[in-house]
């Protein structure tokens, strides 16, 4: 505590709780995500199966669709194989016991996706029963899987990106901490907000506690979002980092939680996103690089995505 001053404000409507013995790592996870593992009830109870799904990564949510598509259609193809192949007219039954498998396999697969080309039909009260019941689960997939289709490309999302590194500049004729971030998609955002917190498990009266000081920024809003904003939090002697010097950054357990609003006109809503430094991720004595310059026949103004994390080491006194 001897190098916080005390004129740096605390706040209690943080939503972390003071008690640090309870708590395990960081706050906020650099994607944005609580750090926090739910326990203590069923596992489905625990999960959301729609924002799982919705918040998944692309390749992950395609993969499930394929694997769930194969495996519905190899169950029932394992189904109508049990009942009997005979009751599928038309499949060849010169073929192989696994030719006529893949032959109820690809059956399947038609009546899933209710195309029904009319090579094989099903013969026989179990195996149309059979039959009908995998149309209806088919349609009611599709449905299912359009919909999960429709909310990944319609759900609000804030296309920025933080910079990896939080740093300690020059600024004005003292230091700030400083925070860049910046749109990497043709979105265009306004009435961008900024609200940065800090948040140090400290000792106080023999116990550790967390202790959470809103950072005073230069802007905290801004009209127009399109180029790169470097977050500013001028360390004058109100903020509770006036005294930190680089061996403070280095053995202090402190996070900076970082929170954005912006509202994108083509998603016609406000869009959110988050994210946090542990002290470890701050560079003392550093300067960004200029993201943007003008084009070569200066009618344009290039930003350039890849200098998102560029900087250059500076003395500091």
């Amino acid at each position: 505590m001897k190098n916080i001053k005390p004129k740096a404000s605390t706040q209690k409507n943080t939503g972390f709780g003071t008690n640090a013995s309870n708590y395990g790592g960081r706050f906020i996870n650099k994607d944005g995500t609580a750090n926090v593992e739910k326990r203590g009830m069923f596992l489905l109870n625990r999960i959301s199966w729609y924002h799982t799904m919705i918040d998944m990564p692309r390749w992950r949510f395609m993969s499930i669709l394929l694997l769930f598509y194969i495996g519905m259609n190899f169950l029932f193809a394992l189904l109508y194989y049990v009942i009997g192949i005979e009751h599928l007219n038309g499949i060849d039954s010169s073929s192989s016991d696994w030719g006529k498998f893949g032959q109820a396999y690809f059956f399947s697969a038609q009546t899933f996706t209710t195309v029904g080309y009319g090579h094989i039909s099903p013969v026989g009260f179990m195996t149309s029963l059979l039959a009908a019941a995998e149309a209806l689960i088919g349609l009611l997939s599709f449905a299912i899987a359009t919909g999960l289709f429709f909310g990944r490309f319609s759900k609000p999302t804030a296309f920025l990106k933080f910079s990896h590194n939080a740093i300690i500049a020059p600024y004005g004729e003292g230091t700030g901490l400083m925070i860049r971030v910046t749109p990497f998609k043709n979105t265009n955002l306004t009435d961008a907000q900024a609200k940065v917190t800090l948040g140090m498990s400290i000792e106080e009266n023999g116990l550790m506690t967390n202790k959470f000081f809103s950072l005073d920024l230069e802007l905290e809003k801004i009209n127009v979002l399109t180029l790169s904003w470097t977050l500013v939090h001028p360390i004058t002697e109100n903020s509770p980092l006036f005294h930190f010097k680089k061996n403070d950054y280095a053995t202090i357990n402190g996070e900076i939680l970082v929170f954005i609003t912006s509202f994108d006109d083509m998603f016609s809503n406000t869009v959110a996103i988050r994210t946090s430094y542990t002290f470890d991720e701050v560079i003392y004595g550093a300067k960004y690089e200029p993201m943007y310059t003008k084009s070569a026949d200066n009618s344009k103004t290039i930003l350039n995505l890849d200098l998102l994390n560029a900087y250059k080491s500076v003395t500091l006194d």
